[in-house]
């Protein structure tokens, strides 16, 4: 039950970080929907959720606009530009939050944020990859390092244990799946089949080879197609055997 916890766990930081991506990485036009997606995201996890009620807990945000979004004085479109962040990690954490919850309120437009703090030639494409570059790819990277885990390695860490939980709840289903195709009026030389292929599958299954196991299942497929016996049971040990 833990396993499977830490491991939903992990997917949904793990989502978080990918909308956090595909906004450094994506284009004007889908950015007010992943600001919309990475909030939802955040309040449908307790982790993320307790790090930013953490960071925000008596921060300052009017002030901090005043401080970190100055437009600039000067003629000219390029003196419209003055975008800062704060030094402190968890003050960018904090003031970058804040500000995605003005924009998905409509307190703040983002096309007004961008021209007004990140002009460039007076496009929003290339006005918002400033903005994703100098305050959205700082703020995702203190996010990931504040979850480790959901590196690469915990990414692999995260696979290996799905695996191997699905790996248990085959072995699980296996004697249950026996006393079923057991259970049926077959012939002798289709009784001694299916005896060795449960017997060799448990085993298999024992000594983590998923290797074999799919081997014997895709002889074990023909087998109930033979006796007739395919069934949602059959089907659902079949779908376990995919996420091994």
């Amino acid at each position: 039950m833990e396993n499977s916890e830490n491991t939903e766990k992990l997917e949904k930081i793990q989502r978080f970080l990918a909308i956090c991506d595909e906004l450094v990485s994506g284009s004007y036009m889908i950015a007010e929907g992943k600001i919309s997606e990475a909030l939802k995201s955040i309040a449908g996890c307790r982790e993320l959720t307790n790090l930013f009620a953490a960071v925000t807990d008596g921060y300052d945000y009017p002030a901090a606009k005043r401080a970190y979004l100055r437009p600039r004085s000067g003629s000219g479109p390029a003196g419209r530009v003055g975008a800062y962040l704060p030094s402190e990690r968890q003050d960018i954490l904090a003031f970058l939050f804040c500000l995605f919850v003005e924009v998905d309120a409509g307190t703040v437009h983002l096309d007004d944020l961008l021209l007004r703090y990140f002009y460039v030639d007076g496009s929003y494409t290339a006005s918002y990859a400033v903005f994703a570059g100098r305050m959205v790819k700082p703020f995702r990277d203190i996010v990931r390092e504040c979850f480790p885990e959901c590196g690469k390695r915990g990414q692999v860490a995260v696979m290996r244990k799905k695996r191997e939980e699905a790996l248990t709840s085959f072995a699980q289903m296996l004697p249950v799946e026996r006393s079923r195709v057991m259970g049926r009026d077959l012939r002798e030389e289709e009784q001694q089949a299916g005896e060795e292929l449960f017997s060799e599958l448990a085993a298999a299954a024992a000594r983590r080879d998923v290797t074999e196991v799919r081997a014997l299942l895709a002889g074990y497929k023909y087998f109930l197609r033979y006796i007739g016996a395919e069934s949602a049971e059959s089907g659902a040990l079949f779908a376990l055997a995919q996420e091994m």
